[in-house]
């Protein structure tokens, strides 16, 4: 074991919420971060080239799995994660919204919409839109991609002609109908989390970034999270780097509680089911996960589709299928391609459906002590799959 250097704050996870923290954090001079990510510092190529996203699942940058199998359907289903500095945000389809702002309307007081407005217009620039809702000044640059892909433009038309209104800006979150959404593309490529917050810190003398490293564990010193014990492709030693303030666990929705686990936080009878000692009991670990599923219906063109342009999905809808609900329960988003279901089916295009206020709750499960093993996403026997993303 090898004792590293020692940190202000350490970050596990250098996905979209580890690169805004490793940038916010050291824009004060005093505090020295370590920011560590098991992925590559490098994206693949095909990344920067908003078209080819549906590429990227299940690809080296993409460090999911299947589910375990799903007691609804009795099928597995494949989990992407991203796997790289700037996470899921350098293999995603770049659609750039908000949730709707009712849809805050039950999160914790200091939580709602309004709380988190300041915030939201913080982290953009936006070219359009109400200065009072959207941001001018932020690293993220996002606004609607043109021209839209003509078969898209025609699915918004039908929703049009199906009585939807048009929404001006449903990346604003305050909304509902149908529009186009902003995208997290910039002069024609991609822009990551990474891009926007990461590689401009990146010269820094008070911020270090550890890639293609895997964290084994936290370690916990009379009841204090004091440092994080990982390896680094290609060393046979385990490393321990500690911090003085904090250790932040960004891994995502199913590293972070991997990562707990492992560490021995979490429900006592699981974890002595796969022979961790426990920590903490904290039962909460590992459950309560849900997530917003799809159903897509592959529709065949009257004419040929032309070649993409953008992020393939230039078109969506937020609306209520219930007209006394108060916050939207259905996003609707069209595709201009059936590859990202896995069909090779020229000259179609696919009209998907996600829940937006889904029932079903699924749960975060370690498959053994390894770190590099992979934790098991299950869902609930409900009307709709949880742990699918």
């Amino acid at each position: 074991m090898v004792e590293a250097d020692f940190y202000d704050v350490i970050v596990v996870g250098g996905g979209t919420a580890g690169c805004v923290l490793a940038r916010r954090l050291t824009e004060d001079e005093g505090i020295k971060v370590l920011l560590i990510e098991a992925g590559s510092a490098t994206p693949p190529t095909e990344s920067a080239q908003p078209p080819l996203w549906p590429t990227l699942v299940r690809g080296p940058a993409d460090g999911g799995g299947v589910t375990a199998v799903q007691a609804a359907t009795g099928n597995a289903v494949h989990l992407s994660r991203g796997h790289v500095i700037g996470g899921s945000s350098v293999i995603n389809a770049m659609m750039f919204a908000r949730g709707h702002c009712d849809s805050y309307a039950d999160w914790p007081d200091g939580w709602r919409f309004d709380d988190l407005l300041p915030y939201f217009k913080r982290s953009e620039s936006v070219p359009h839109g109400d200065p009072a809702l959207r941001g001018k000044s932020g690293p993220l640059r996002v606004s609607p991609v043109s021209p839209a892909n003509d078969v898209l433009v025609a699915a918004m038309r039908g929703a049009l002609d199906c009585g939807y209104r048009r929404a001006d800006d449903l990346s604003g979150g305050c909304e509902t109908g149908f529009g186009a959404p902003d995208a997290t593309i910039f002069e024609g490529r991609r822009q990551s989390a990474a891009d926007a917050y990461l590689r401009p810190a990146m010269n820094r003398p008070n911020l270090d970034v550890i890639t293609d490293a895997i964290a084994h564990r936290l370690l916990i010193r009379k009841g204090r999270c004091t440092g994080v014990e990982y390896s680094t492709a290609g060393n046979p030693s385990t490393i321990v780097s500690s911090a003085a303030a904090e250790i932040v666990v960004s891994a995502g929705a199913i590293g972070t509680p991997k990562l707990l686990m492992l560490s021995g936080i979490g429900p006592k009878s699981h974890l002595r089911d796969v022979g961790i000692d426990v920590v903490v009991d904290l039962p909460g670990v590992g459950s309560n996960l849900q997530d917003h599923p799809l159903a897509g219906l592959v529709l065949a063109a009257a004419q040929p589709i032309p070649a993409p342009r953008n992020n393939r999905g230039e078109m969506m809808g937020v609306i209520r299928t219930n007209g006394s609900a108060a916050a939207p329960d259905l996003q609707i988003l069209f595709v201009d391609t059936a590859a990202v279901t896995g069909l090779d089916l020229p000259n179609s295009f696919l009209i998907g459906a996600a829940a937006m206020q889904p029932f079903s709750r699924g749960s975060v499960r370690l498959d053994g002590m390894e770190a590099d093993s992979r934790p098991k996403a299950s869902g609930c026997n409900r009307t709709w799959v949880a742990g699918v993303g």
